[in-house]
């Protein structure tokens, strides 16, 4: 058990950077507008460079992890978000930058769902939605921490060394990860090295495995900075160029995965045969878990709700409070910082101490948060008075946290343990796909027209949207969660 809470930690630490690394870019918007000559619309879409490609590739990196090594695809995410934030701290086009961020996303998708199926299984029962309230605490703590440091470390060094400053740790947390023993496969302590070659795919067979895909990016990213160049920040084109670019490398890229697939032996079938069938089983668990459906549905909209107000959340403090980037960063690291923590647990503890009593705990809680949380954000988005919006902050940030612990724990509640990596991936994907990917640039755009101060107020209202289709699960969890506890039910 102490082994389990130290892995526990680790992984929470490791999650809190990958979010650093993720939301450090909002406290940056300001001077990289500035610097970069872009408008708010490629600011949203700079966000959704990130979520874009973690939703693409979190059910690929989640199937990989169940079929492979969960520590394996750990190691190589966090390695591959330093190397990609250290780099996007050079860029010197919105194209590069847009790449650069991108390629982050690529990472915490690796780590995102190996590291929630890794920890869900040191937690086997008991405790388990505590478990992953305290891994979801790297969440809220490191999405309020990216923000806060990115102001403060922009202030003083410009923000292209805060990009670099937020990288350097995930050099060591990868070397640490990488050395994890899995609960559920055979112990022993690896290297980084030995990590990634457990996912029989070295450097040079990735880069081949997605070839198509990373020619998609290198080309979308060139033809954004040209047209960029010619016609204007004010243009969509390049944003529009470099998505069309990504889509066909993705087109192509799954028509070689099908050609190979077509190609495999029969007697001996591939991984990638394997793979396909551990992605159609899993899928079709989904669509036949009750559950799973308003999970993933509900999860679409807090994700729209939640992650655009906390990505827009400096640049409307700077704008309707008149606050600099550095006093904004410092009022969400300190009174968001507390409040995201503390309800993140809570809302753990909660969901354990009700889960006693009715199985409909944890989904109640989720939905209980939300519709408290709601309703106090949209408030808070028409307050203008520091004295009132602090209080009301603190108390919106709390319960809207509510949500992350107990969710991540319905789902491993009614997900088979072997394939729950794959489920884990198929959640992130879709919920980033349908959520904050299409929150960041419509929020932009909208406030292009109409004023950001009138764009947010969408936020909420989604985010209560979700936690009303959740709420929906009380009536099938219990059955769901039944079914998989039961030895001769199906999956």
């Amino acid at each position: 058990m102490r082994y389990s809470w130290y892995a526990l930690g680790l992984l929470a630490l490791t999650n809190l950077l990958s979010f650093v690394n993720r939301n450090v870019v909002f406290a940056l918007f300001e001077p990289i507008k500035r610097d970069l000559h872009v408008t708010d619309a490629q600011l949203g879409w700079l966000a959704s460079a990130y979520v874009l490609v973690f939703a693409l590739a979190a059910l690929p990196f989640g199937l990989l992890g169940d079929l492979r090594s969960r520590r394996g695809v750990i190691a190589a995410g966090v390695l591959l978000w330093s190397t990609c934030t250290l780099a996007s701290g050079f860029a010197t086009t919105f194209g590069a930058l847009l790449l650069t961020r991108a390629l982050v996303g690529a990472g915490g998708a690796a780590f995102g769902a190996a590291a929630q199926s890794l920890a869900a299984d040191y937690f086997p029962s008991r405790g388990r939605a505590v478990a992953m309230g305290i891994l979801a605490t790297g969440i809220t703590l490191g999405g309020v921490v990216g923000i806060w440091l990115g102001g403060h470390l922009e202030a003083v060094y410009g923000w292209r060394a805060a990009l670099v400053a937020v990288s350097l740790p995930g050099f060591v947390l990868a070397a640490l990860a990488s050395r994890l023993r899995d609960p559920t496969r055979p112990p022993r302590v690896i290297s980084i090295a030995a990590a990634l070659s457990e996912l029989e795919m070295g450097v040079t067979s990735l880069v081949r495995h997605f070839l198509p895909l990373l020619a998609g990016l290198a080309l979308g990213a060139l033809l954004a900075f040209q047209l960029d160049r010619v016609y204007g920040a004010d243009s969509k084109v390049d944003v529009a160029a470099f998505g069309a670019a990504v889509a066909i490398g993705l087109a192509f890229n799954i028509r070689l995965w099908v050609r190979r697939l077509a190609r495999a032996p029969r007697p001996d079938p591939s991984a990638l045969v394997r793979a396909f069938g551990e992605l159609a089983a899993s899928l079709m668990l989904v669509l036949r878990t009750r559950t799973l459906v308003y999970i993933f549905v509900g999860g679409a909209f807090i994700s729209f709700g939640v992650n655009g107000l906390v990505g827009w959340a400096p640049t409307f403090m700077a704008r309707e409070l008149e606050l600099t980037v550095a006093q904004a960063a410092t009022l969400l690291g300190t009174v968001g910082l507390v409040a995201g923590i503390v309800g993140t647990v809570c809302g753990g503890f909660v969901a354990d101490g009700l889960s006693r009593y009715t199985p409909t705990a944890r989904v109640v809680t989720i939905s209980l948060g939300l519709l408290i949380g709601g309703p106090l954000a949209l408030w808070l988005l028409t307050l203008r008075d520091l004295k009132v919006f602090v209080p009301v902050f603190s108390a919106a940030f709390f319960f809207i946290s509510w949500y992350s612990g107990p969710i991540a724990a319905v789902i491993f509640d009614v997900v088979p343990a072997r394939i729950s990596a794959t489920v884990a991936g198929a959640y992130l994907l879709f919920i980033h796909l349908v959520g904050d990917t299409v929150a960041f640039p419509l929020v932009g755009a909208l406030s292009d027209r109409f004023g950001l101060d009138r764009a947010v107020l969408v936020l909420p209202s989604v985010a209560m949207a979700g936690g009303l289709v959740i709420l929906a699960a009380v009536g099938t969890v219990g059955r769901d969660m039944a079914a998989v506890n039961d030895p001769v039910s199906p999956g």
